[in-house]
């Protein structure tokens, strides 16, 4: 037995679990391309990116040297009062990848906060031109936005998570979630935004609108049309309302192309972008925004956003992110999405004959198979191990976002060791 676990499963809390009752852990010793290392000699295929965040797999030369370059410099510095090069590359980076709107950046240290960035942005946009009355927002039924306060306001108050706390979070407005999610992606039902039109007729307190691009992540993996969002920001626009996109999970060529808002032919007015920025080396995220809101902001000639990270723009993390993004763009992204993703529908498709499977979907490189009932996580886990593979499945949910750079026969044991799963379960 190693002691390690056994002083971690009494005195440390893992995410969303217990200490009374811990979750099964597994002793990783270390990582390298797509596999991870157990301390028992096992070797695991990571489907699931360390949280969608490890697009290069692990132990990448080009982003080690960017780490060890960079520590030789300086590690950190406050971000006020003081700047320094690899802010300003990254700044640039990002500037000049999204839509040509979007020009100024706001760094922090997780997406979460970030989500929470975008929100004060949105409410000081109407507090500075005198309108306080602006204070709510509209998100989405099966939506998710991050853990903390701000940001579980506008997290589904069923699915995310958070419904422990519901009586301490600012009401916000939900609408129904997005209605053009399809069983078969090529045939998308009618687009039905009445639910937000409907909040938007009969509300004049909304600050602005936020929704996952194209994916729904925590709240449940769920995978809509573009149509959806370019009718969305029709809306937004009709009523005089900020739009949000919150790209932390769908960032960096996840959904298939950059960015998923890209696929809708629209912008908006803040963005948020996380998780996938360091290729999950060092927690960074950033809050983009365009003119109009930098306007607002200073428009009572105040312009001073109330917000100021202690990490804010890392140099280390920054340094890793301008080389992940340099290191993605030098590869055939693309066409590995595209492979990815055509493998993944080819082998999961006759999961749908599963007794208890009730939606197989697939975009990019994200695959979901939804049950008709509740996983045993710490059960599937194990089992999943001992198929040599990292998949960590939630609520009615088993689902994979590999690393990138993962093979076809690599990931071919993803996609059987499901299949086995869901043979001995279901």
């Amino acid at each position: 037995m190693n002691h390690n676990l056994t002083w971690d499963k009494e005195h440390i809390w893992h995410p969303y679990s217990s200490l009374k009752s811990p979750n099964s852990t597994f002793y990783i010793q270390s990582a390298n391309g797509v596999n991870l290392q157990l301390d028992n000699g096992l070797k695991l295929i990571d489907g699931m990116s360390s949280w969608w965040a490890a697009i290069h797999g692990y132990n990448h030369p080009v982003l080690n040297q960017a780490l060890i370059e960079q520590s030789k410099n300086m590690s950190h510095v406050m971000f006020g009062g003081l700047t320094h090069q690899p802010a300003i590359d990254l700044s640039k980076k990002l500037i000049e990848l999204t839509d040509p709107s979007l020009d100024f950046v706001f760094f922090s240290d997780s997406g979460s906060v970030a989500v929470e960035v975008a929100l004060k942005m949105a409410l000081q946009y109407w507090i500075a031109q005198g309108i306080h009355g602006k204070n709510k927002f509209i998100s989405f039924n099966r939506g998710y936005h991050g853990d903390t306060f701000a940001a579980m306001s506008v997290c589904d108050p069923v699915t995310g998570m958070h419904q422990l706390f519901s009586g301490f979070l600012h009401q916000n407005y939900f609408a129904q979630a997005p209605t053009c999610f399809s069983k078969d992606l090529n045939k998308y039902k009618t687009i039905d935004l009445s639910s937000v039109e409907k909040l938007l007729m009969n509300n004049n307190d909304i600050a602005a609108i936020i929704i996952e691009p194209i994916v729904q992540g925590a709240g449940g993996m769920r995978i809509y049309c573009p149509e959806y969002l370019a009718a969305l920001n029709n809306l937004a626009e009709k009523y005089q309302v900020l739009l949000i996109f919150d790209e932390i999970a769908t960032g960096f060529g996840r959904t298939g192309t950059l960015f998923a808002y890209e696929q809708a032919n629209i912008a908006p007015d803040i963005l948020c972008l996380g998780k996938a920025l360091t290729g999950g080396y060092l927690s960074l995220a950033a809050t983009l925004c365009n003119q109009k809101v930098v306007d607002g902001i200073h428009y009572d000639n105040q312009g001073v956003l109330m917000h100021g990270p202690t990490f804010m723009a890392n140099p280390l993390a920054c340094s890793i992110a301008n080389a992940s993004i340099d290191l993605l763009l030098s590869t055939p992204w693309q066409e590995k999405i595209l492979k990815i993703e055509h493998q993944l529908k080819q082998q999961l498709a006759e999961c749908i004959d599963f007794q208890h499977v009730s939606d197989v979907r697939v975009k990019g490189a994200i695959a979901v198979i939804e049950l008709d009932q509740n996983v045993d996580t710490n059960a599937l886990c194990e089992d999943f191990v001992e198929q040599g593979v990292w998949i960590r499945p939630f609520a009615k949910l088993i689902y994979l976002m590999p690393p990138f750079i993962i093979e076809p026969e690599q990931l071919s044991q993803l996609t059987q060791a499901i299949k086995f799963v869901l043979t001995k379960y279901y």
